[in-house]
């Protein structure tokens, strides 16, 4: 067993594992911290087709797995990409609004809450922080927006809080980032919300093109409007070497909103 850190990273380093030696023996591999988007779900099957890949999802506060890709189980089912699997046993997985609460059918985006007997019972001397994740009939709140499938099985699409709110609407940055990876010219992308006098908030791009291409900022922003309903379009690209991430790979939004921060700074002066 081996935790590969940053996967997409990873994948791409000619010095990697998955380059200098010899894989076959690898039966499974299974993914966790942060999505696989379906282009790195198709690197990794490429370069270890014979192991079973799946994910799973889960938080330290909900004890810490909350669902398992059922292709691990004793009698496996197909791989969905992108699922996370089904929820784990003598627990209970709802999807509520997460402005009102109320709860949502399947395949209806929203907040991920969980209960059951192995959920912590709330953060140490904090009760302010424990009442705000776990409500008043036990539920925890996750914070992540995900959805249910006719099959049972957990699709994350984002958190609440990187949700970016456009005169209302909630556009989730995961989804674009996904559209925008697509593009053969982007190599990688991370969405985050600009200020917007009109808006409240737009959804703007921080783009790494791909070697030797000279993609425009328009090209990008129209191949998003094409995919997307008009409350998702990308109002801004910027280009740069490398997106910060973590050491588990996830995309370290705060640096790029900082970055916001000086160029707005630099463009009043």
């Amino acid at each position: 067993t081996r935790e590969i850190r940053g996967l997409d990273v990873a994948l791409n380093d000619g010095n990697c594992a998955y380059r200098v030696h010899d894989l076959t023996s690898v039966r499974i591999i299974l993914s966790g911290a942060a999505p696989l988007g379906k282009e790195l779900e198709e690197a990794l099957r490429s370069r270890v087709p014979q192991a079973i890949l799946g994910q799973g999802y889960g938080m330290t506060e909900a004890g810490p797995v909350l669902s398992m890709c059922p292709a691990f189980a004793k009698q496996p089912t197909a791989v969905k990409s992108g699922s996370c699997g089904t929820v784990v046993r003598n627990a209970e997985l709802k999807v509520v609004d997460p402005e009102t609460g109320f709860s949502l059918g399947r395949n209806q985006s929203g907040e991920i809450c969980i209960r059951g007997p192995q959920i912590m019972k709330g953060y140490l001397n904090d009760v302010d922080a424990t009442s705000k994740t776990i409500d008043v009939e036990g539920w925890l709140h996750t914070g992540d927006i995900g959805y249910v499938d006719d099959d049972d099985e957990v699709f994350i699409v984002d958190r609440v809080k990187e949700l970016i709110k456009f005169k209302g609407f909630q556009v989730p940055p995961a989804e674009l980032e996904s559209l925008l990876i697509s593009h053969p010219s982007i190599v990688d992308a991370a969405v985050v919300p600009q200020k917007d006098d009109a808006a409240g908030e737009v959804p703007v791009a921080f783009v790494v093109r791909a070697k030797d291409s000279d993609v425009s900022e328009e090209a990008i922003k129209e191949f998003i409007a094409k995919q997307v309903v008009f409350y998702k379009r990308v109002h801004k690209v910027y280009f740069i070497h490398a997106i910060p991430k973590s050491a588990a790979g996830k995309i370290l939004r705060k640096e790029l909103r900082a970055k916001l921060v000086a160029a707005s700074q630099t463009a009043s002066t």
